[in-house]
């Protein structure tokens, strides 16, 4: 079985979502204040040795500081595996992996009782 991937990438800044359709006809809303809690660069994480490959459950919980800082500025590809999410504050170093953006999703299908 194949990896599942996205089919379609969508940010709606009036909405402040990222949309990700994925293969198996699944698709993600992602609220542009909770991807950026779960940036998972090490700065974010607090260090390399907190970085791991699924998104930290704290992230549902932190409260942002700055409203500048969930504020999309860019999304790109990186390679075939990921995106980079650059936002207004300047904040630019997560990598969002398929596989990492996927758990998210399923994290949030849980907690909002979609299983």
């Amino acid at each position: 079985m194949s990896e599942i991937q996205p089919t379609g990438i969508t940010a709606n800044r009036k909405e402040a979502r990222l949309y990700i359709d994925w293969s198996d006809g699944e698709r993600s809303a992602f609220p542009f204040d909770l991807l950026r809690n779960a940036c998972p660069c090490a700065q974010c994480r607090g260090g390399h040795e907190n970085m791991r490959p699924e998104p930290d459950a704290n992230m549902f919980v932190i409260p942002l500081m700055s409203t500048t800082a969930c504020k999309l500025k860019s999304v790109e590809a990186v390679g075939n595996y990921a995106i980079n999410i650059e936002w207004e504050d300047g904040h630019k170093y997560g990598i969002y992996d398929w596989h990492y953006l996927r758990a998210l999703h399923e994290e949030i299908k849980v907690r909002e009782g979609n299983k």
